[in-house]
């Protein structure tokens, strides 16, 4: 049975190579390790990613996570948000 990856529906990190109008246009990202922080973020003044895609979660190794289920995100959708220097999910929710 396929299952269909969490969306990131937005994202804060405006200047992240990803990040075009605080959407992600790359095929996934992984979210964190001990804290739930975006580890696809990259700073960059260039641009990446595919215009036509939104990103989706394609890991997550954050454990206590109410929404990881095998280190796969089972939320409907994710909000990425900044968190002082680094981008955090916003959508993490502990167990």
């Amino acid at each position: 049975m396929a299952k269909d990856m969490s969306r990131v529906i937005d994202c804060e990190a405006t200047q992240c190579i990803y990040n075009k109008d605080r959407i992600c246009h790359t095929l996934a990202i992984t979210v964190g390790d001990e804290e739930p922080c975006c580890d696809t973020f990259y700073n960059s003044a260039n641009k990446g990613g595919y215009e036509d895609v939104i990103g989706g979660v394609g890991a997550c190794k954050v454990e206590d996570c109410e929404y990881n289920k095998s280190f796969e995100c089972t939320a409907s959708g994710i909000h990425v948000v900044m968190a002082t220097d680094h981008p955090d999910c916003g959508t993490y929710e502990p167990k």
